[in-house]
Order: C-alpha cells, then structure tokens, then sequence
C-alpha cells in the first residue's frame, strides 16, 4: 500500500490540478481521477516511471445515466506493473455533451482495440486513433448499444417465474403461416 501512496504523489507532483481526485477499487487498486487534458502524460508517467505500469489490460467506457452521478461518462484504464505485481487505474469523467478522450494509443498500442470497443459500444471518441472505426457493431449502426438510453429489446427470456404468463401468451398468440 506505501507503495502505491508513493505513486499517487509521484503523478500529483508532475500532472497537479489534473489530478481530480482519488480512490480505490475493490481490490484496495488506487484509482487516479484525471482530467482529460492530462491523460497520455499520466499513462506515459505510469509507464516510464520506476513502478513500471508496462501493461495495459483494459480500457471500459461508463455510462452513468440513471444513478445520479456527474459527468454522465467515464473512461477507466486498468494498468499493471509486473516488476510491484500491482495494478492501478485511472478514471476520465467526460461530459455528454463532448464525450471526447487524447487517445493513448502511441504510449500503449494494446490501447487500439479496446479505444475501438469503448467508441463503438458507448459513442466515447478517442482523439487521435489512428482508426477509430466500428469494431463489433454494423458500419451503419445509427446507436451506441452500452449507453443506458438505449432501449432494450429482444424477447424476454423464460424463467420459473414468468414461466406460466410466456405460456399462456405463446398459446394466445395466432400461429405464424408460411406463405411460399
């Protein structure tokens, strides 16, 4: 745990008011709440420094509509450090209105998939992708299929507790007819 207290007044003194804010995980992992604006110099930081946070194992879009939380999105880049056997994150609130993130592609290349699933699934825009394109979903979806305001559709699963009223309304329902 010192270990990682170090860390965090090691990026404090270097990014200073970019440092929003900090806390941990489950895990007790510190999360380093950064601005956007600082990103790329906290990961090359965190990369470079004695730590050696070399591995970049995720990068998650958040939507946080519905629970009461500002700004409604968030980027979060799970670090590791093999030399501490410790892992890290850093947290960027973004705003609906400019869902917008540099991107850290050049400093960890590991970073273009998951920049990619992150734009693709949740609309979030990472600045400077070299090719920041639909990676799961149709080129022509018109949707970001993880943000909250996206109606759920699809049939309802059957479950014992639903199990009689999808019966009754299966048998209610007129049969489909093939028309060849």
């Amino acid at each position: 745990m010192a270990e990682s207290e170090g860390m965090v007044r090691a990026v404090a003194e270097v990014i200073g008011d970019g440092l929003l804010g900090v806390d941990t995980d489950k895990g007790g992992a510190p999360i380093l709440v950064v601005d956007r604006r600082v990103i790329q110099e906290a990961c090359r930081l965190l990369r470079d420094g004695d730590a050696k946070y070399v591995h970049l194992s995720g990068v998650w879009g958040v939507d946080y509509l519905g629970m009461g939380l500002e700004p409604r999105f968030a980027v979060v880049y799970y670090l590791y450090s093999p030399t501490l056997r410790s892992r890290i994150a850093l947290k960027v609130p973004l705003e609906e209105a400019d869902p917008v993130v540099p991107s850290v592609v050049g400093i960890f290349p590991t970073a273009n998939w998951h920049e990619r699933e992150t734009f693709d699934m949740y609309g979030i825009r990472f600045e400077g992708h070299p090719n920041l394109t639909r990676i799961l979903m149709p080129d022509d979806a018109t949707f970001y299929p993880l943000r909250k305001d996206v109606p759920l559709g699809g049939e309802e699963v059957e479950f014992t507790h639903n199990s009689g009223r999808l019966r009754r309304q299966r048998e209610s329902e007129p049969p489909e007819v093939s028309r060849n």
